[in-house]
This record gives structure tokens, C-alpha cells and sequence, in this order.
């Protein structure tokens, strides 16, 4: 079954084209897009900056989850029905805290592993790999934060927000203390598309890949590039 991970640099909304390859995976699919977010005020008129790049494309069916007030059995029985799941933006810890290593990190990487997509945004996008690398600019002791991800891709790490909080030396910093990875720098409002683990679509022009010669310590003499959205 194909894996499909959707991972964007910055909080809603989905690019054009990530939003169409999204809504045609899960109208493939039967049941409602789970959107699973931190719960803040105002949340309910927020909601449509997720929905409606996607309802554009078809599916208007979502269910709406917001941690930590909705109970962890409902979570997991809205997810195990699910067409999609998009995880939502905000204090990476928080998302990490209430989702990895629960009973919903289990129901997202069963679904996630029979085919239904996940997209994550900033926060989201961050718990997704095995890694969760967290930037000085993310957390409340400004430091480099490494703590476990739901590993619904293995040997990545990203980082997002990536030229509007000047993040390289943060991603230079993975790159050494997590050798043998891909590294990704993601812009706002930029997205990546990855089939089975593998990079299958890029949209935005801030896409960075840093560039790692195997068994060489990461230094300023190895810059970042720009991914060239891979021929289709």
C-alpha cells in the first residue's frame, strides 16, 4: 500500500497543488478527513483556513479534534474511520506531548500505513518523522530540542519556518548530532510531497536540502541547494 506524507513549512493553508494530490488520495478513500489540532480560542472559525483549499477539490466531509479536551477513545475512533489526517500547527512540544507515544500515534500509523494521507503543518509536519527536531526558535529553553517522532518516515529531518527564522545553523546542528539522514529547510507556505519516503512533488520556491558528504563532519563549506521538483 502507498504511503503518502504531506509536510509544509509553515501553519495553514495547503499549497494549490498539495491540496489537489491530498483531496484525490482521500476521495480514494471512505469516511471523514480527521483535523487534529491544539485547542485554542476561536478555533471553530479558524478551521476553514485547513478545509477549504481541500473542499475545493471534493472532500467536504471532517471531523474536528481538539487536544487535549477531546478524549482520547474519540480520537482514535474518528482516526481508524478516516479518509485523511491533517495535524495541525502550534508549539511542537505540545503536539508531541499529546499525540507521540499515545494510543493516536498508534491509530494515525495504522491508517497512515493502509494508504490514507497525513498532512502536517509546522508543528504537525515536525512530529511526523522518526526524529522530532525541535529549533531553539520552538521551545521555551532556547535550545536545541531532539525528542521521538511517530516515524511515519524514517532518516528525516526537517525544519521548518526555515528562512523566516534563519534556521540553517539549526538544521547544520541535526545534520551533525543525527548523521545519515536527508535533511530538509522548509519556508512558509511551501510544501513537500513524499511517495513511500521518497520526495515526490515540491511546491514553493523555499525548498532547501542540505548536502552531507557521508563520514564528513557538517560545516559551512557544504551549502544548502534548492530540491528541483522531481520530474512526474
Amino acid at each position: 500500500m502507498d504511503k503518502h506524507l504531506f509536510l509544509f513549512g509553515s501553519g495553514p493553508p495547503f499549497t494549490p497543488r498539495m491540496a489537489e494530490q491530498f483531496a484525490n488520495i482521500a476521495s480514494a478513500k471512505t469516511g471523514p478527513i480527521a483535523v487534529l489540532f491544539i485547542e485554542r480560542e476561536g478555533w471553530r472559525d479558524f478551521m476553514p483556513t485547513y478545509t477549504k483549499p481541500v473542499k475545493d477539490f471534493g472532500p467536504d466531509d471532517y471531523e474536528y479534534l481538539p487536544l487535549p479536551s477531546t478524549p482520547i477513545e474519540k480520537v482514535v475512533q474518528s482516526i481508524s474511520r478516516c479518509s485523511g489526517i491533517i495535524v495541525g500547527g502550534g508549539v511542537t512540544n505540545l503536539y508531541a506531548d499529546f499525540i507521540v507515544e499515545t494510543a493516536i500515534a498508534d491509530a494515525i500509523k495504522e491508517r497512515f500505513h493502509s494508504g490514507i494521507p497525513y498532512a502536517g503543518f509546522s508543528a504537525g509536519a515536525l512530529i511526523s518523522p522518526a526524529n522530532c527536531v525541535i529549533s531553539p526558535k520552538d521551545n521555551e529553553t532556547k535550545s536545541f530540542q531532539s525528542r521521538k517522532g511517530l516515524g511515519l518516515v524514517s532518516d528525516l529531518v526537517i525544519a521548518v519556518h526555515f528562512s523566516q527564522w534563519e534556521d540553517e545553523g539549526h538544521l547544520r546542528n541535526a545534520a551533525n548530532k543525527l548523521p545519515g539522514c536527508t535533511y530538509y529547510g522548509i519556508d512558509e507556505r511551501n510544501g513537500i510531497y513524499l511517495k513511500n519516503g521518497k520526495l515526490q512533488d515540491k511546491e514553493g520556491e523555499g525548498i532547501y536540502q542540505l548536502e552531507v558528504p557521508i563520514g564528513v563532519p557538517v560545516t559551512s563549506r557544504f551549502l544548502l541547494k534548492f530540491v528541483e521538483r522531481p520530474v512526474q
